[in-house]
């Protein structure tokens, strides 16, 4: 009896698989349904942009720069029902688009935003390839397909600007996405700059403009005390001749792996900042960046700090160096004795300042040097930071571009 049904089941299978279809009422070529990537990023999907600007919001750059995908069809009747459907794929949920197309004949395009899966888009730490199909419906009859063959960047990988068609589009704010306030471990930081004694409070704007100084002061001693010293890494495999990218550390890989160059350095740093409630700014010139503060809560005075200056010394090092009584080798004390005043370096000699009291007269002084460093090229180019419309130069506000840029992490 079994085998039977089971043989029923197979010839009813095979005369319904061979019944021919009724023609389709649409013809694809009239519809004419197209699903083009966006040409200024070169087939390229960068999940940085991704994460750090949200959907509901425009970019800082043109605002055709922030749509991905440009669908368009042409209406096969009035007021006819079209749906997109774009397949799951390792990067994306499943998303449906549905338009009415009001006038027969008329060609409509849209921009649709995909569902993604940001929580694999931040753990992307490697290129790679990923395909999107789209398939569209009208009046929910299947009338066509389109694949995109795309490859993905790293979540380090930051444009900074991208040309297509002889035009250049800026995306250097992107650095203010890799600051992160947010992160877990700044609260630990916090306490661990409260407990080496630079500082009594960290109280933001709360008091005065000396009183913000000495409390980037304290960050800067910390970062020292950590040994973050200078190392580039900007370099990715990018194959596109229109990207200009480089690769940047985020705040946990600057502090796990005590390296930095000088936006990385300014990405950890005003992360912290920010975190205490201060006011940074980023700004960035042809080849390097650097770090500016507002020492008011009103933005009426701005301070500069050169955060590379920071693999000048090496307190990890020196203090491995030390001998049993605690005092710096000859040839290590020299390599710090030119940050000293006279009077320091004859109080070190004669054994009345301390390792401790060392360290904090070095990092004082590499402090003012830094806060100094990059003065004199930033009032060359002032007139060139205040020109909203200029692509080499840029002043990020950290705190202004949250409007519209979020921490990627």
């Amino acid at each position: 009896m079994k085998r039977l049904v089971f043989a029923l089941f197979v010839l009813l299978f095979v005369l319904t698989s061979c019944q021919q279809r009724g023609p389709k009422t649409y013809d694809p070529a009239l519809v004419a349904f197209n699903v083009e990537y966006n040409p200024l990023y070169d087939g390229q999907l960068y999940p940085s942009l991704l994460l750090a600007i949200h959907p509901a919001t425009h970019s800082p750059s043109h605002s055709e720069a922030q749509a991905l995908f440009n669908l368009e069809v042409t209406a096969p009747t009035d007021n006819a029902v079209l749906r997109v459907v774009v397949d799951s794929s390792s990067l994306n949920y499943v998303t449906i688009i549905q338009e009415i197309l009001p006038r027969r004949g008329e060609v409509y395009r849209f921009q649709p935003s995909l569902k993604w899966k940001y929580d694999v888009l931040r753990g992307l730490r490697t290129p790679g390839a990923v395909d999107f199909t789209f398939t569209c419906f009208i009046n929910d009859e299947e009338v066509d397909l389109k694949n995109l063959h795309l490859f993905y960047r790293s979540v380090n990988e930051c444009p900074l600007s991208l040309v297509n068609g002889g035009h250049t589009s800026d995306f250097r704010w992107l650095f203010a996405a890799y600051v992160n306030e947010d992160h877990p471990q700044i609260e630990q930081i916090v306490a661990d700059i409260m407990s080496q004694g630079t500082v009594s409070r960290l109280a933001g704007y709360q008091t005065n403009a000396q009183a913000v100084r000495d409390q980037v002061f304290a960050i800067w001693y910390y970062a020292l005390d950590r040994g973050i010293t200078y190392s580039s890494i900007t370099c990715t495999s990018n194959p596109s001749p229109r990207a200009n990218v480089q690769h940047i550390r985020f705040f946990d890989e600057v502090y796990n792996s005590r390296q930095a160059n000088c936006v990385d350095a300014c990405v950890f740093f005003a992360s912290i900042l920010r975190k205490l409630g201060l006011k940074p700014v980023i700004f960035v010139e042809p080849c390097h960046a650097y770090l500016g503060y507002y020492t008011d809560r009103n933005r009426k005075h701005l301070a500069l700090l050169e955060t590379t200056i920071t693999s000048w010394v090496n307190f990890p090092d020196l203090e491995r160096s030390l001998d049993a009584d605690g005092r710096l080798p000859e040839a290590k004390f020299e390599r710090v004795k030119k940050y000293l005043s006279a009077d320091e370096v004859a109080r070190y000699e004669n054994g009345t300042m301390s390792f401790e009291q060392l360290k904090i007269a070095v990092a004082r002084s590499l402090f003012d040097k830094a806060s100094e460093y990059d003065r004199e090229t930033y009032n060359a180019n002032r007139d060139h930071f205040a020109d909203s419309a200029s692509i080499t130069y840029q002043q990020l506000d950290i705190e202004m571009l949250r409007r519209q840029v979020q921490p990627i992490q």
